[in-house]
């Protein structure tokens, strides 16, 4: 299971690096500020959590917890609603997206929070 959420770390990550590299070239100069910075954003959050969930992958290949199986998901999908949805904003102009972003930041936290879980439970054992 872990190597299934290395791959997916890693895809993000590349996904994260393109389209950092298109925001600063492609779209430099064709965004408003505001629409910059969330583009910006989304691009941070992307590349700093699919590290994480690299991180969280390799763990997992020297443990077994249901902790860390929960937390690799939550961060995922936290990672696909949060950046996507913001992504979206400056993509279609649709800004009610924003209402759904904070999803996705709290399924995140709930995956380091769960990692954190099963961090400190492997080490009372």
């Amino acid at each position: 299971m872990w190597t299934w959420w290395f791959s997916c770390g890693s895809l993000l990550s590349a996904v994260g690096i393109g389209l950092g590299a298109f925001g600063a070239h492609a779209l430099k100069g064709r965004l408003t500020p505001e629409d910059s910075a969330i583009f910006e954003t989304a691009s941070r959050y992307l590349s700093t959590q699919s590290i994480g969930l690299i991180v969280i992958s390799l763990c997992m290949s020297r443990m077994e917890s249901a902790a860390l199986k929960i937390a690799a998901a939550a961060i995922f999908i936290g990672i696909l609603i949060f950046s996507g949805t913001l992504f979206g904003i400056v993509g279609t102009g649709i800004r009610w997206l924003g209402a759904i972003t904070p999803i996705g930041g709290t399924l995140m936290i709930v995956g380091w929070l769960l990692a954190a879980y099963a961090a400190a439970k492997a080490n009372l054992n």
